[in-house]
């Protein structure tokens, strides 16, 4: 075809495909003519693996420390095990890095080290359906940019138990690897200070794993990133930043864990959907302290849970964020905290109900003017409550209100909470309720509170 007739037919082509291109009104409005959402119907669970570890370097043997040199190197037992048999090794240290990537059952007895002499990662499982029981794993590199870590999980379905993790930079490590079982496990990172630790155990785009039974101490946090529908329980997280943080991660569920001594124990940021539930908090204390915390999340449970001697109990901020959710928490022990609840924000949405407050040195914190009524509060036992219960049915016979006073001073203006509990902020407070000079702000009414103290078991810290 020449070129004048390719110009004569240009402008007919241009009318047809901006025809195609601008659907009218009519086709907009059939269901049936709109195309499926993007990625609607798509298995991700049959994806394939997208390779996001910076390559790793290799290290020569005289480049790891000596108290590795002379050792057996544990990865020629893993190359001359057949597929899916099970690996007993003789007890001992062998040397280390080991990669595995066919699936065995390896089974230490708890008389098995690998040690990486303090250079790069330890263990690569880079299978799926493995077993890794009773591995001492010790003696990673200290890179941040490679991610240096005792043990790197890099497929779906394994199983990880009874290790004893230490002086690692990052403990457990699974990217994109899901459906796996990690428990009984102990880990500890390497001694440096809080901020250039690793994360105990870290998730990454790993989904409906099961982390129960282990032990977290001395790490920086347990993270989730971007990772849905895990369990976390039983679990034990001592001496960190964050016990657990989620980001971007829905519907995970936090249950009989007990964490103390953390700057924050779940902290739960952009997410939507969670349960914690039936857990000890406990000394979450410092400039940060805080049991719970919320960032611009939304629908999640807060039940059954002890929270003792926090900074703060539950901090919330800017949460629940999606239009219509909520948050709800129920039936937990706030005692002896700081501050037991924390809302920073104006947008409502929180459910308070069955609580027990008692205590703590301010009970609830509402930020904001005239938005006491955005949130329920229903049926708490308040121990600084002042009615009575003169037919006897358990619940007070007027409501419960809460009044900030001259508690509006450090509300307003954080750096004068170091004087919070100065006499003359308690003179001021005490003049305040006496005779108010200003208007005090109505942070909450709790219509029907509990007149009794309802009993609980308390969970016990050990470890």
């Amino acid at each position: 075809m020449n070129l004048k007739r390719w110009r004569a037919l240009l402008p007919a082509l241009l009318l047809g495909v901006s025809s195609l291109l601008v659907a009218r009104p009519a086709d907009r409005d059939t269901a049936e003519d709109k195309p499926a959402a993007l990625g609607a119907t798509a298995d991700l669970s049959t994806a394939p693996r997208v390779g996001v570890d910076r390559p790793k370097p290799t290290y020569m043997l005289h480049e790891r420390d000596k108290r590795v040199h002379g050792l057996k190197p544990f990865q020629n037992l893993v190359d001359a095990a057949p597929v899916g048999s099970i690996l007993r090794p003789p007890p001992g240290t062998y040397s280390g890095p080991v990669i595995m990537t066919k699936p065995l059952i390896i089974e230490g007895g708890g008389q098995v080290t690998i040690d990486a002499g303090d250079r790069g990662t330890v263990f690569s499982l880079e299978a799926d359906g493995a077993v890794l029981r009773g591995l001492h794993l010790t003696g990673s590199g200290d890179s941040h940019d490679t991610d240096d870590s005792c043990l790197d999980v890099r497929g779906h379905r394994n199983v990880i138990e009874n290790l004893v993790v230490d002086n690692c930079l990052f403990g457990i490590d699974l990217k994109q690897s899901s459906d796996s079982i990690v428990r009984n496990n102990k880990v500890r990172s390497k001694p440096r200070d809080l901020g250039v630790r690793g994360d105990g155990l870290r998730l990454w785009y790993s989904d409906r794993n099961l982390i129960e039974g282990n032990e977290i101490a001395d790490s920086r946090d347990m993270v989730a990133w971007y990772s849905h529908n895990n369990t976390y329980r039983g679990n034990v997280g001592t001496r960190s930043r964050y016990s657990i943080h989620f980001m971007f991660a829905n519907h995970n569920v936090v249950e009989g864990n007990r964490f103390y001594d953390n700057a924050v124990g779940v902290y739960f940021m952009y997410t939507e959907g969670g349960v914690v539930r039936n857990n000890l908090f406990s000394h979450a204390t410092g400039a940060a302290g805080m049991a719970i915390g919320f960032k611009e999340a939304s629908n999640t449970v807060v039940e059954g849970n002890e929270i003792i001697y926090c900074g703060v109990g539950i901090g919330s901020d800017l949460s629940p964020f999606q239009p219509d959710s909520k948050i709800w928490v129920r039936n937990n022990r706030f005692a002896y905290n700081g501050i037991a609840i924390k809302l920073t924000s104006e947008l409502g949405g929180n459910i308070v109900t069955d609580n027990v407050f008692e205590g703590n040195l301010t009970n609830v914190v509402q930020a904001g003017r005239g938005t006491s009524g955005l949130n329920e509060w229903r049926g708490n036992y308040w121990d600084d409550y002042q009615g009575f219960d003169r037919d006897h049915d358990g619940k007070g016979d007027t409501p419960y209100e809460l009044y900030a006073y001259a508690d509006q001073i450090w509300i307003e203006m954080p750096p004068a909470r170091f004087f919070k509990n100065s006499p003359v902020m308690e003179l001021l407070d005490f003049l305040e309720r006496l005779a108010p000079f200003s208007s005090p702000e109505l942070t909450l009414k709790d219509d029907k509170p509990r007149f009794i103290r309802p009993e609980r078991s308390t969970l016990k810290v050990t470890g």
